[in-house]
C-alpha cells in the first residue's frame, strides 16, 4: 500500500495508457470497420486539414449504411475516445512535468476534437439531405481539425520534454 501511494501517479498514468490501448483494440478498430474503405481515408479527422474535394470524395465512396455508421461513430465512440486520451495525456503531463496549468493543452485538443466531430456531422447531414456541402462549413471544420492537431503536437512535445527532463535529472543525481 505504501508503495502504491508513493507511485500512484505513475500507476494511474500506466493504467490510463492500458485503457487507451484496450479501447483502440477492442472498440475503435471494430466499430470503425463499418465505414472503412480499403483505398480511402479512414476518417476525415486523421488528416491535418481537408478540402471540399476530400470531404466530397470521403462521402461519395461510402454507401448510406457506412455514412450512418460514421455518423454514429462521431457522435458516440469518438467522444469517449477523446475523454480517454485526454485523461491519459493529462496524467503523463502531470507526472512528468508537475505543472497543472499545462493540462489545458490536452484538454483543448479534446475540445477541438469534439468541435471537429460536430462540424463533420453537419457536413454529413448536408450531404445526405441535399448532396451538397457548404464550403464555409468545410473551411471551419478543417480549421478546427488543424487546431486539434496543433494541440496534439504540443501535447506530444510536452510529454517528450517531460521524459527528457526526467532522464536529465536522473543522470544529474548520479
Amino acid at each position: 500500500m505504501f508503495t502504491f501511494q508513493k507511485n500512484k501517479n505513475f500507476y494511474l498514468a500506466i493504467g490510463s495508457t492500458v485503457l487507451f490501448i484496450l479501447y483502440i483494440v477492442f472498440f475503435l478498430r471494430d466499430i470503425s470497420s463499418c465505414f472503412f474503405i480499403e483505398d480511402g481515408h479512414r476518417s476525415l479527422g486523421l488528416s491535418f486539414y481537408y478540402t471540399k474535394e476530400m470531404v466530397q470524395n470521403f462521402f461519395e465512396i461510402r454507401n448510406q449504411e457506412q455514412l450512418v455508421c460514421y455518423n454514429e461513430f462521431l457522435i458516440f465512440w469518438d467522444i469517449i475516445f477523446a475523454v480517454i486520451y485526454t485523461l491519459m495525456y493529462s496524467l503523463w503531463i502531470a507526472l512528468l512535468l508537475k505543472k497543472i496549468i499545462l493540462l489545458i493543452i490536452p484538454f483543448l485538443a479534446m475540445i477541438f476534437d469534439w468541435a471537429e466531430n460536430y462540424s463533420e456531422i453537419l457536413m454529413l447531414e448536408m450531404y445526405l439531405k441535399a448532396d451538397f456541402i457548404s464550403e464555409s462549413v468545410i473551411m471551419i471544420g478543417s480549421g478546427i481539425n488543424s487546431a486539434k492537431w496543433i494541440f496534439f503536437y504540443l501535447t506530444y512535445l510536452l510529454i517528450l520534454m517531460g521524459i527528457v527532463l526526467k532522464i536529465k535529472n536522473y543522470f544529474k543525481k548520479k
